[in-house]
C-alpha cells in the first residue's frame, strides 16, 4: 500500500512539476507604457500623465530601451501623486528581453533618484526614507543599485 502511495505521489509530482515551473515565470508586458497608462485609466475619472511619468533608457547595459515609471508625475481626478506617502512615490521598473517585452524587476518607494556613472558603470542612486536602510533618524537612504539582467542588485547604502 505505501509502494502504491509513492508511485502515486510520484506521478502527481511529474504531471504538476511543468504547471509549478511555468507559474514563477514573471509577467511579461509588451510595453510597460500602455500597461500603466491603461491601469490608471481605469482607476481614475480624469488622468493627467506628466512629462516624467515615463523614462526609456537602458538600465542594465544590454543595449535595449527599457522603463521606468514615476507615479510623482501622474494626476488621478485632480490629486497629483495619489498613492505617493511620506515615505515617497512608486517608480516601476522595467527591463526589455531580448525574446521581447518587459518584466519588471523592481518597484521602488522613491523621494527621487538618478542613473549616474560610478567606477566605469551606470548605476541608480535612489533616494528613499530612512527605514528603508534601517534606519529611525531624519536624514534620507541614500542607496546605489545596479541592474544586471534582470537583477537588481544594491551595492551601498546609507
Amino acid at each position: 500500500m505505501k509502494k502504491l502511495l509513492i508511485v502515486f505521489l510520484q506521478v502527481l509530482i511529474l504531471l504538476f512539476a511543468p504547471t509549478l515551473g511555468f507559474a514563477q515565470q514573471p509577467q511579461r508586458f509588451t510595453d510597460p507604457e500602455i500597461y500603466e497608462k491603461d491601469f490608471f485609466r481605469k482607476d481614475c475619472k480624469a488622468v493627467d500623465f506628466g512629462p516624467e511619468f515615463i523614462k526609456r533608457f537602458d538600465i542594465n547595459n544590454d543595449g535595449m530601451l527599457d522603463v521606468v515609471s514615476n507615479q510623482s508625475e501622474l494626476t488621478c481626478d485632480g490629486v497629483k501623486g495619489p498613492r505617493c506617502t511620506a515615505e515617497g512615490c512608486p517608480y516601476n521598473f522595467y527591463v526589455q528581453l531580448k525574446e521581447g517585452g518587459y518584466v519588471m524587476v523592481a518597484t521602488a518607494m522613491l523621494y527621487n533618484y538618478e542613473f549616474v556613472q560610478y567606477f566605469g558603470n551606470m548605476v541608480f542612486e535612489l533616494t528613499m526614507h530612512p527605514r528603508y536602510c534601517g534606519r529611525t533618524d531624519p536624514a534620507p537612504c541614500e542607496m546605489r543599485a545596479r541592474v544586471r539582467g534582470l537583477n537588481f542588485n544594491v551595492l551601498s547604502k546609507k
